[in-house]
């Protein structure tokens, strides 16, 4: 008996019209939109932070990150992610599902894009007729940008009790 590849289980949430998909392994939780405290000075796609049952998450705001049109909805949700030992909220048009891809049905992303261009796509699935933009997290947040994320969350964090908070 051949054996079966095993299908790669990702977490399917939406920007726009198009359907992402993240490893299943990165991901914690995904969490309805609670207040969002902003951040002084922090770049334009860092929504700002939130606690979540104690601890502060910085949430970077996916949408404007691709640069899409930002409507606010009750199916907007919060990705909550692990990386090399952080946290890091990602604002998502929706989020739902769990999808499972055959191996065989991702494609390579250099051979559906330019080499470069979209460094941060690690593959494209097909799934029922529709594809699945798989991310490299990595890639979408640079080192740089997940330090100055640590750095928010711990400033954030210093803010007293009844410090400036705004809702967006």
């Amino acid at each position: 008996m051949p054996l079966m590849d095993k299908d790669i289980q990702i977490v399917g949430f939406r920007i726009g019209r198009e359907t992402f998909g993240l490893p299943i392994s990165l991901v914690r939780e995904i969490v309805r939109v609670p207040e969002i405290t902003s951040v002084p000075n922090a770049p334009d796609y860092i929504e700002g932070v939130i606690n979540l049952r104690g601890r502060i998450i910085p949430v970077v705001d996916l949408r404007k990150r691709f640069g899409e049109m930002i409507e606010a909805s009750t199916k907007n949700r919060i990705v909550v992610v692990e990386m090399e030992s952080r946290f890091i909220g990602l604002m998502v048009n929706s989020a739902s599902e769990v999808l499972r891809l055959p191996p065989s049905e991702i494609e390579a992303p250099h051979s559906v894009f330019q080499d470069g261009e979209l460094n941060f796509i690690t593959g494209v699935g097909k799934l029922k007729g529709r594809l699945v933009i798989l991310l490299d997290l990595n890639r979408v947040l640079q080192r740089g940008e997940l330090r100055s994320l640590d750095d928010l969350a711990e400033s954030a964090a210093m803010v007293p009790a009844g410090g400036v908070a705004r809702n967006r």
